[in-house]
């Protein structure tokens, strides 16, 4: 099978999502100038650089309450910070419940029943048993081709690593379990680790 994105595919449901899998999920969390928190799923999410430290997430889509975009974007367009709070499996309820579409100004973290924690060097909630979170300062917003696409790119000023997941010096993500997004409405968990050697180590 072939086909051309703008000629559509002719499938009952469009295969593009399932096709760049596992995707990580970025629980990013975010506070208006206001003051109103606000915590959702972005599996558009990556590391982006190493030094200094950078990550990036898309988001797509738009609020009638927001403008051009969803609440999260809104927010770090107000306060230029974010977080990245690494997701386990064992969070799926809880990020699932975070992911409704709410009114401008509603709390995620308290409609997904989701302890809060303060973060260290922004001023900004995260959650407060993730595996890890990353406090970020964003560098850009780039509007993407298309309505209400962006991406949004940040330098990690801050690190939260949970105690529990160090293990002999290394962050062990097994001790989590990893949850991460597959196509249309699948997730797994990420159970298997194995190490392979580069040929230049």
């Amino acid at each position: 099978m072939f086909y051309r994105p703008v000629d559509g595919h002719d499938l009952p449901h469009n295969p593009f999502n399932a096709l760049i899998t596992p995707r990580p999920i970025g629980w990013i969390s975010t506070r208006s100038a206001a003051g109103e928190d606000n915590l959702s799923p972005y599996s558009f999410f990556n590391g982006a650089a190493y030094v200094p430290p950078q990550v990036m997430f898309s988001s797509t889509g738009a609020k009638e309450d927001v403008g051009d975009t969803k609440d999260n974007v809104a927010n770090i367009r107000e306060t230029g910070v974010f977080c990245v709070n690494v997701c386990a499996a064992d969070q799926k309820d809880a990020m699932n419940a975070s992911s409704a579409t709410l009114p401008r100004g509603v709390d995620e973290f308290t409609h997904a029943g989701v302890v809060k924690a303060a973060c260290s060097v922004i001023d900004c909630a995260r959650v407060a048993d993730a595996p890890a979170t990353l406090e970020c300062r964003m560098t850009q917003i780039i509007p993407l081709k298309g309505p209400s696409n962006f991406v949004v790119l940040g330098e990690v000023v801050g690190i939260h690593l949970r105690e529990d997941c160090i293990v002999d010096g290394k962050f062990d993500a097994t001790k989590y379990v990893p949850l991460a997004r597959m196509g249309y409405r699948d997730y797994t968990a990420v159970e298997e680790v194995f190490e392979l050697i580069r040929p230049d180590d």
